[in-house]
């Protein structure tokens, strides 16, 4: 599977849209509630020439060690342009001369000024405290600089009978195993198309998700039903080195291709909603609260760090995790 990173502003979102016009199915979806309506960049007047060779080398020492902790390019890349805009506005100043104040001065003159994004805000002041911790060994007190609590949206949520009709939807095997088996064990996408044969455990009714979101492994319960379609998928396909693969065999099947179609999933039982594959993530949450499993353990099948990102579908029971049965078993 191929990944490009590109630049987030309004003029180079317009041109992918016009490329891929009638190709491809973009999903942006989850940019929607963070975009930046203003472009950082020409926001501000060039100051510090970011390409001279002595901050260069200090952005890419910070990539470096980024790396070497295995955050993902994505995360490196976002910090890597905040950390850039933030230099840019600080002028020619030495960066071992750069102080609490001018993190203060760029949030209030410049940030919120300029009614920037919380997100972005979070960005710049996370990726200078990293910056200045690793590179420079100088400590910020971001206490001092104020920060918007982030923004708690509730998740978006299926009925059952939607999740029936999305997941009925296809004749075609492999297209409803891949919708099936992200809603029956609750996986994000890229869990999904990183999938190989030997992660699913059908003797234990187990299936194995290796390093997934903060370098984790975890396992989620496996409906029997979703075992016996794998089966079926598995005879018909002959997958060679991921459990779904694209057009040609030992190569993982594409997102985009994958978004697409679910697309195909609601235009043919005519859902007009904005449904995004991480909907069936939440639907799959939402749906074993109401079965009654305790939200400890689907904290444990969600993969969530903290308690607190699970009980934004709160409730709490008491079974335990061998006893889950999936919200799938009831479908079909």
């Amino acid at each position: 599977m191929n990944c490009w990173y590109v630049p987030f502003s309004k003029t180079i979102t317009a041109e992918l849209f016009q490329l891929i016009r009638n190709k491809a199915y973009l999903e942006y979806s989850e940019l929607k509630s963070d975009v930046l309506m203003k472009e950082p960049e020409t926001l501000i007047e060039p100051g510090l020439n970011v390409a001279r060779p002595e901050v260069t080398a200090k952005i890419e020492e910070l990539k470096r060690w980024m790396r070497s902790k295995r955050y993902s390019e994505s995360t490196i890349g976002t910090y890597s342009d905040a950390l850039k805009t933030f230099l840019r506005y600080a002028g020619e100043k030495p960066i071992s001369e750069i102080s609490n104040q001018d993190l203060i001065e760029f949030n209030n003159s410049y940030i919120l000024a300029n009614k920037l994004s919380a997100s972005f805000q979070n960005q710049v002041v996370n990726a200078i405290k990293l910056f200045l911790r690793i590179v420079e060994n100088k400590k910020m007190d971001v206490e001092l600089i104020h920060r918007p609590k982030r923004a708690k949206v509730l998740p978006n949520v299926l009925s059952k009978e939607e999740v029936r009709l999305i997941l009925n939807a296809h004749n075609n095997l492999k297209h409803k195993a891949m919708l099936s088996l992200i809603y029956s064990c609750g996986l994000r996408c890229g869990e999904l198309l990183s999938l190989k044969p030997e992660h699913v455990d059908s003797k234990r009714n187990l299936l194995i998700i290796k390093q997934a979101k903060g370098r984790k492994d975890r396992i989620a319960p496996l409906s029997a039903k979703i075992i016996d379609m794998l089966r079926q998928y598995f005879i018909a396909a002959k997958p060679e080195v991921y459990l779904f693969e694209g057009q040609k065999k030992g190569e993982p099947y594409d997102v985009s291709s994958l978004q697409k179609v679910l697309k195909q999933s609601l235009e043919k039982v005519k859902i007009n909603k904005p449904v995004t594959l991480h909907w069936l993530r939440h639907s799959y949450a939402t749906h074993l609260l109401e079965n009654g499993t305790d939200l400890r353990y689907i904290q444990e099948i969600l993969g969530h760090s903290r308690s607190t990102t699970t009980e934004i579908y709160t409730h709490v029971s008491t079974k335990s995790i061998q006893n889950i049965v999936s919200p799938f078993d009831y479908l079909l």
